[in-house]
């Protein structure tokens, strides 16, 4: 299986880098052009892939416009949804039989109820621009397989987390290491999370597996559990001594809303728990890495 990668300089591009199948990536550095790349000048709907698809029998699709402050709303629709769709049409005319779209739980939601769970059949509701802008290119790319034949896959990750992760992850791994004491002692949250390893195993097996085709997997680890025992874990994972102080929920909300961080707030304290079922059943998949081990690899790469 010959595998194009778009978005390789990105956290989870790094780690996928590493496999043999792995034939070919898409870099934005005109230096870095090579037998095995391919440049391209923007992700949008006037994108250039001429050449692109030489070998390549599945692409693996990382790249694209997250969360970012100084882009305009209709930059994530050129990039994310108009992007993604001209990568596809091209791909499936040059004869590129599957894509690996990596979407976003966002598409689903922003949290869950108590004792409910996300699973591929759930209704979507994506919270803001960037998920409705994953949801578009979702919808697109299955009106496209219809059309065309072309083997859609479609990763939603929960919360990735390794080294080098952007986000809440990034941020929770400073204040461990720097600080010893952390607020989340009375917070029994469950949430869903994903070790980056675990994660490019999942999409390299979507990449290959015959039963992958057509079906939407939502990526975890497993068993969800809380922000309090994911920060203790992370801290063993980092040798770090930490005291979890139990400070209400609804005082960790009141901070973070009078510094304008409610949606923060929401992403440690909330609920978002997913059923991963489907992927585990129908693809045979087992995480290969536990979270205690995930953490203890963090360690070693950070020394």
């Amino acid at each position: 299986m010959n595998i194009l990668l778009t978005g390789s300089s990105g956290f989870i591009g790094k780690f996928l880098l590493k496999n043999k199948d792995i034939h070919r990536v898409v870099t934005r550095d005109k230096s870095k052009e090579s037998q095995n790349s391919f440049y391209v000048d923007s992700f949008c709907s006037e994108t250039n892939w001429e050449g692109a698809f030489s070998n390549i029998d599945c692409i693996i699709h990382l790249a694209g416009i997250a969360h970012k402050k100084a882009v305009i709303e209709n930059d994530y629709f050129k990039v994310n949804t108009q992007g993604t769709l001209k990568l596809a049409n091209d791909a499936v005319k040059a004869g590129v039989k599957r894509f690996v779209f990596v979407s976003s739980i966002g598409v689903n939601g922003l949290s869950t109820e108590s004792g409910t769970q996300f699973s591929s059949l759930s209704e979507v509701e994506p919270h803001n621009v960037y998920a409705k802008s994953k949801l578009d290119a979702e919808i697109g790319l299955q009106k496209l397989a219809k059309e065309t034949g072309l083997e859609i896959v479609i990763v939603r990750p929960t919360l990735v987390y390794g080294q080098d992760a952007p986000g809440n992850f990034g941020l929770l791994t400073k204040v461990v290491t720097k600080l010893p004491l952390l607020p989340f002692g009375l917070v029994n949250n469950k949430r869903s999370f994903i070790a980056v390893q675990n994660l490019v195993d999942l999409l390299l097996v979507c990449a290959n597996h015959p039963k992958a085709a057509g079906n939407t997997f939502l990526a975890s680890d497993g068993l969800p559990i809380s922000t309090k025992d994911f920060t203790n874990a992370l801290a063993k994972g980092l040798d770090k001594s930490i005291y979890q102080l139990p400070v209400p929920t609804s005082l960790i909300y009141l901070g973070a809303k009078l510094i304008a961080k409610q949606s923060m707030a929401e992403q440690l304290l909330g609920n978002l728990e997913v059923d991963s079922s489907n992927t585990f059943d129908l693809l045979g998949w087992t995480p290969p890495y536990s979270m205690e081990q995930a953490m203890s690899l963090l360690s070693k790469e950070l020394k």
